[in-house]
């Protein structure tokens, strides 16, 4: 068996249809952020053990609970409150519930945008850490989001979780993706890490290819309209319908809202020199 981490703030909309997607899990447990709705109330009621930290990162909430929470396995998989788990998904976590060799295994998530899978604009697959060992596993912030950190020993599983990229509408996706921009823009302009090289751009590692080009897209001009011509047409985004196509353009916003905070960043140094 393994265990389940839920991050969670104010989805009382969200977590129905992730709790459901864990029966069976005999550990769920949701670290809140200080929910103001039914969060909490929901995740008790099913069964799931709560417990409370003011958010402060992504990594920072993850590597707590891998440090602070006593889970009843040594494996644990961290969702979030819009993701669910698949039934294959689950099957495969089963099978490597007593590995001992390494410290976890990248997943890739199935985004649906809209009801439909749009695996091209979201460059499918893009693996993230998620299935990994307590205590000993650390994550790192990178940006907005985080990763493992280098000294990691990870697999790879085959099964995908999924994730609902449009639960709360598009109102909400831009709101925060706003609050993304600035930490990718923070990221960007001053945070630099050795161990990354331009190289990467030609590993013959699909992720690390993926980072590198990401890394060289912040010192690209016109930044929304490559982000559109890479996702709709290099990625061949218009395979993934109209679903495609509306998320390809929210895309290309958010990469305007991260040139405005980087924009905003630059004057606010030069300001202070």
């Amino acid at each position: 068996m393994y265990s389940v981490v839920i991050l969670t703030l104010n989805e009382e909309k969200a977590l129905p249809a992730c709790l459901s997607s864990l029966a069976g899990c005999d550990d769920i447990v949701v670290l809140d952020s200080g929910s103001t709705d039914a969060t909490a109330s929901l995740a008790a009621a099913s069964g799931a053990r709560v417990f409370s930290r003011a958010f402060d990162t992504f990594a920072g909430q993850r590597n707590y609970a891998q440090r602070n929470i006593e889970f009843r396995n040594p494996w644990v998989f961290h969702l979030d409150a819009d993701e669910r788990m698949t039934p294959e998904l689950n099957a495969e976590c089963l099978k490597f519930s007593c590995t001992t060799d390494l410290d976890g295994y990248r997943v890739a998530p199935k985004m649906f945008f809209e009801g439909r899978w749009i695996p091209h604009c979201t460059d499918y697959p893009a693996y993230q850490a998620r299935f990994v060992r307590a205590p000993q596993f650390e994550f790192i912030q990178v940006g907005h989001g985080q990763r493992e950190a280098n000294h990691m020993i990870l697999g790879t599983l085959e099964s995908s979780y999924v994730h609902d990229l449009s639960l709360y509408g598009t109102e909400e996706w831009l709101a925060k993706h706003r609050r993304y921009a600035a930490a990718e823009a923070k990221k960007m302009l001053f945070e630099h890490s050795d161990h990354e090289s331009w190289t990467d751009l030609f590993s013959k590692n699909a992720l690390s290819r993926r980072r590198a080009l990401k890394r060289l897209s912040f010192h690209l001009p016109l930044r929304p309209a490559m982000r559109f011509i890479y996702q709709y047409v290099l990625r061949r985004g218009f395979l993934d319908g109209k679903q495609g196509l509306r998320y390809c353009l929210l895309l290309a916003r958010y990469e305007g809202f991260i040139a405005q905070e980087i924009d905003r960043l630059e004057k606010k140094s030069n300001l202070g020199h």
